[in-house]
């Protein structure tokens, strides 16, 4: 009955009510306008929500040995290049399995950014705001289609991240991410140590202190661990956690993701948005190739082949992709040259000029936006900011970009700075 209700569009607190109330065995006068309103704003059988997947990888990758090759002695590049599923593009040598999913991937050549160092840079480009202006701390992408395209019904979190994630800012502890940090154990500790009686009768109590203390001290911190609370009782009462165990899926599922880690959180990724959460972070760190740069970068890429191809073909076998939007993204590029330094040398920052992906949520795949020069370290077409890609996530998504929050301290803030410009023909 509970489940109906909520499909119907019922907010939780009314389909509780409704469904306890006796009212559908007597009679339903009172609760008229409730089901008049709910009719009324209830989304059509056609509507789907949206959701995101996001592969950042932590460290910058080096966009002229992964999707933006630049071969040849200027640059250092030792890989080779091939061919792709999209006629005219081409990649890595050690991607083969994402290049045969390039006909559903948009590469996004034209990146160009303001921050090079590491934690500043990684803030932008989540957020499209830089660190500490205006003394705010500003939510990220996945706070943001939390509070904007997530299901306020949903008993887990809107926001999942597999590794380290930017935070919610803001936007509070209601937003925030639930950090996973190994895929294959999920989350821990969701089964009480106690008896459900005794489980509900220590939450209870707990609810009544914290009452009495938060009527006392209006805090912030009070209400965040409230919530906290609240987001984790109702998480270990659903059906939905179990979303979070791998081992529900077929090995043959398994074998086309691959092993490690980063596999394994591409697959809970898809288990979470088939779920209904509406965004979904994977990390994978190693990115800083500072050194022996060739060496990581093919390391890495074996890394994130096989994974994120079996990610774009399952959603697209499921029927999700068109829903779902998946982004590929660091902190920024590297740098054309190779350093000098070290017996093997590697490439520094370079936000100048890099490489990010889109793919799904009804964009079309096989494309390229934005160009880089001979060398790789200018853009000579459709430059994209920080903001702009922001911006471009958010009108993917359905997030209305333009949007004022009203900030703790009462300072209103747009979800997008309005400095953002469209990402030319990505929609």
């Amino acid at each position: 009955m509970l489940s109906q209700l909520l499909s119907c569009g019922f907010s939780r607190r009314d389909a509780l009510r409704l469904a306890t109330s006796g009212a559908l065995g007597a009679s339903l006068s009172g609760w008229m306008p409730v089901l008049a309103k709910a009719t009324a704003s209830a989304p059509s059988p056609a509507a789907k929500r949206k959701s995101c997947i996001l592969l950042y990888m932590d460290g910058g990758p080096s966009h002229i040995d992964t999707f933006d090759p630049k071969p040849g002695a200027e640059t250092g590049g030792e890989f080779s290049v091939i061919d792709t599923s999209a006629p005219g593009i081409q990649i890595s040598e050690h991607l083969p399995e994402i290049a045969k999913q390039m006909d559903k991937i948009t590469l996004l050549r034209g990146m160009s950014t303001a921050e090079g160092a590491h934690p500043r840079a990684k803030h932008l480009i989540h957020t499209g705001y830089r660190e500490g202006v205006g003394g705010l701390s500003y939510p990220s992408m996945g706070a943001i289609a939390s509070a904007e395209i997530g299901n306020p019904n949903l008993p887990i979190p809107n926001f999942v991240a597999v590794g380290r994630s930017q935070g919610a800012g803001f936007l509070g502890a209601k937003h925030a991410p639930l950090v996973v940090n190994d895929p294959t154990k999920g989350v821990e500790n969701l089964r009480p140590l106690v008896s459900a009686g005794q489980f509900d009768k220590r939450y209870d109590l707990l609810g009544q202190m914290e009452s009495a203390f938060l009527k006392d001290y209006q805090a912030n911190q009070g209400a965040d661990h409230k919530t906290t609370y609240q987001r984790a009782v109702e998480m270990i009462r659903s059906q939905e956690a179990q979303a979070f165990d791998l081992s529900k899926e077929s090995s043959e599922t398994k074998a086309k993701y691959g092993s490690g880690r980063f596999a394994q959180g591409c697959l809970l990724a898809r288990r979470l948005v088939e779920a209904g959460v509406a965004f979904v972070e994977v990390n994978l760190g190693g990115w800083d190739t500072h050194e022996n740069n060739f060496e990581r970068v093919k390391n890495l890429s074996g890394q994130i082949d096989k994974p994120m191809a079996a990610l774009l073909a399952d959603l697209k076998d499921r029927g999700m992709l068109d829903s779902t939007l998946v982004i590929w993204m660091g902190d920024f590029g590297r740098t054309p040259k190779i350093n000098a330094r070290g017996e093997k040398p590697g490439r520094d920052h370079y936000p100048r000029a890099w490489t990010s992906l889109m793919a799904g949520a009804g964009l079309k795949g096989g494309r390229v936006i934005g160009k880089t020069d001979e060398k790789g370290g200018t853009v000579i077409e459709n430059p994209i900011s920080a903001v702009d890609f922001m911006g471009g996530v958010c009108q993917v998504l359905g997030i209305d970009s333009s949007k004022w929050y009203q900030t703790p301290i009462g300072r209103p803030i747009r979800v997008v700075d309005k400095s953002a410009k469209p990402i030319p023909g990505l929609i």
